[in-house]
This record gives C-alpha cells, structure tokens and sequence, in this order.
C-alpha cells in the first residue's frame, strides 16, 4: 500500500508541476475579461495589458466589422493577411484567441513563416490551397496537404509554414490563433529584409549561397 501511495503522490506533483507550467506559460484569465486599454491612468488592472474599468465595458470592445471584405493581393507573394487581433479588438486581451482573413490571388501564396505565439487552425472557403508546415531540427520533415472548401488543416506553434494557392481564380481561407496576438515572422523578410542588414558573409555561408545571390535578395526584401 505505501508503494501505491507513493506512485498517486509522484504522479501528483508531476501533474500538479506540469499545471504549474502550463499556466505559466498562459495564464488563465483573473476576470470575466480585460479590455485593453492605452492610457494606464484609465485602467484598474494589469493582465497582458492595461484594462478598463468592467463597469465601462461596451459592446464595441468585443467587435469588429469587415472580414466580408477582400484583401488587396496586388503584391510580389499574391496574398493579403487581415488580422482580427487584441489591437483591433480590445476585449480579446487575456482570451488567448484571434482571427485572420487570408486572401490569395491566383497562384499567389502566404510565403513560409511562423507564429511564436500561436497554433493556428485554418478553413478553406474558397478555392484550393496547397498547404504545409515543416518540423523542427533534427528531422525537417516537410508535412504537406492540398485543401479544398470546407478542409481544415493546424499549424502548430512556432513551426515554419505556408499556404499556396493551387488554382487560377482567387482562394480565401480564415484562421483562428491560440494567441490574442500570435505574431508572425515571415522567413524570407527577416533573414533579407533585416534593419540593419545581416552581414552578407554571414548568409552567405549559412544559406551556401553566392554572396552577389545574397546581396541582391537583400537589395529586394
């Protein structure tokens, strides 16, 4: 019997510490929810960000308008990112969620990034998407999937990912992010397109590319 009491109280503590974890990691909110406020001054509370006074909540702190609306694809990867995050709705601070609106135009793609913050779960609505995510180091095993009206396909967080539309008319996908504000790092922009910009040595070894390749993707990211 002691043995058995000291296997419940072992695996006690290790799911009590894995709570503790995963709580440090996000916490639960403390309240009902915490509109994010910019002047400190006007807030009672700190849980992410400053909050408002509850008592002074109104509905247009949990709303947005304007998903219906297509994005402008008229650029150099063809996709358009319309985030529904804490910045465009205050009431999402401390909930842990958000929401995009991806617009492709024909072949056009959300070129490889990540979410430091957020797994994402994607649905097609229209069109199809060629979609994927690649794991992490050792292995860097491409996961790949073709998706058509009504698919859904997760990203999970922090891995390198992408979406590319198949088709020769114009695809859209929504998503929602495990993140009030998930993040996003798109690869090729912040190895290219750094302020200030990486040495070129540095990518040039890193990538096996020739130096004159690297300075003019630099030129152009």
């Amino acid at each position: 019997m002691k043995g058995i009491h000291s296997i419940f109280l072992a695996c006690f503590l290790v799911s009590a510490f894995a709570c503790f974890l995963a709580s440090a990691f996000d916490p639960s909110p403390l309240q009902d929810f915490c509109v994010a406020i910019d002047d400190p001054k006007a807030g009672v509370f700190v849980n992410g960000k400053f909050c408002k006074d509850p008592k002074l909540a109104v509905a247009d702190d949990f709303f947005f308008s304007g998903l219906n609306k297509p994005g402008n694809t008229n650029n150099r990867v063809g996709s358009n990112v319309t985030t529904v995050n804490v910045d465009q709705i205050p009431g999402l601070n401390t909930l842990g969620i958000s929401l995009v609106r991806i617009d492709y135009a024909p072949y056009g793609e959300n070129p490889p990034h990540t979410h430091p913050r957020g797994t994402e779960i994607l649905v097609v609505v229209q069109g199809t998407l060629y979609v994927g995510f690649v794991t992490s180091n050792p292995e860097n095993r491409l996961i790949t999937k073709i998706l058509y009206p009504g698919d859904v396909f997760v990203f999970p967080i922090g891995l390198i990912h992408f979406q590319y539309n198949l088709g020769n008319t114009a695809a859209v996908a929504f998503a929602g992010l495990s993140s009030q504000n998930a993040g996003v790092i798109t690869i090729a922009n912040a190895v290219f397109g750094s302020n200030p910009p990486i040495n070129p040595d540095v990518l040039t070894k890193a990538f096996q590319l020739d130096k004159n390749v690297v300075t003019h993707l630099q030129s152009i990211f």
